[in-house]
């Protein structure tokens, strides 16, 4: 029943994976659209949804080991304890580099001077 469950759940995490991936992917295409078509793109900040989303994961798990602890079945229990702990690992770890990014150094204002060489572009 452990080992069921466990595979199960490499699915949907695989699933979940690939969900933040694309979305994760639309969302940084989204920064990259040309100026003349789109209003620059406001500062959209931390995402926190990869966090939230793996957090449900695990509180998924952490029921279904506690179901199964309740109902005398230890080893599949003790499985999805020890997906649950991995699973709140990665939530700890994804909050962790979210709130430790610094945000990007705005774009310089000076304009340097015309070159006055005599030259023009194609040099």
């Amino acid at each position: 029943m452990g080992l069921v469950l466990v595979v199960a759940e490499v699915a949907a995490g695989a699933l979940l994976a690939l969900w933040l991936g694309l979305r994760g992917l639309a969302r940084s295409r989204s920064a990259d659209m040309p100026v003349d078509k789109a209003p620059a793109p406001v500062d959209p900040g931390t995402d926190w949804t990869p966090a939230i989303a793996i957090g449900v994961f695990a509180l998924v798990v952490v029921c279904l080991a506690v179901a199964l602890l309740r109902g005398r079945w230890h080893w599949a229990g003790g499985t999805q304890v020890v997906v649950a702990a991995a699973l709140g690992a990665m939530v700890l770890a994804s909050v962790v580099e979210g709130s430790s990014r610094n945000p990007p150094e705005p774009a310089p204002t000076w304009n340097s001077p015309p070159c006055r060489s005599g030259g023009d572009n194609s040099e």
